[in-house]
């Protein structure tokens, strides 16, 4: 017997977590790492492991879009958003870059001057 849908189940609950997720292309296919889906309470033994590696359905046209944008050096795939549609669970998918060290040091040094400004307003 096969009972396909406790994940389904559990997103439709909101039991989902994209933190720290990303996407990667192997072999001309799109595999998402590090998504959690808890499991469903009533699944039993049709659960599936919570952080498993899955495969993204897409068309080759879209495979090759994104495999172009990707070989930049520094650019990654980031899943940003889960929906429905049709019965279909779909994943929003974005290209972000990585920051720099000296980036992220500029970016906590006008953290802690703005909080400087506000105690001193205080």
């Amino acid at each position: 017997m096969f009972y396909p849908g406790t994940e389904i189940k559990s997103i439709r609950n909101g039991k989902i977590n994209l933190k720290d997720s990303y996407a990667n292309i192997k072999n001309g296919e799109v595999f998402v790492y590090n998504i959690h889906i808890s499991p469903y309470e009533h699944g039993n033994i049709f659960n599936k492991d919570p952080i498993r590696d899955r495969k993204l359905l897409l068309t080759k046209h879209e495979i090759n879009k994104l495999t172009g944008l990707c070989k930049q050096k520094g650019y990654s795939l980031i899943p940003i958003s889960v929906y429905f549609k049709n019965n279909f669970v779909k994943l929003e998918l974005g290209i972000g870059k990585g920051k720099k060290l000296y980036d992220k040091r500029e970016e906590i040094a006008k953290k802690d001057a703005e909080m400087r400004m506000k105690k001193a307003l205080r």
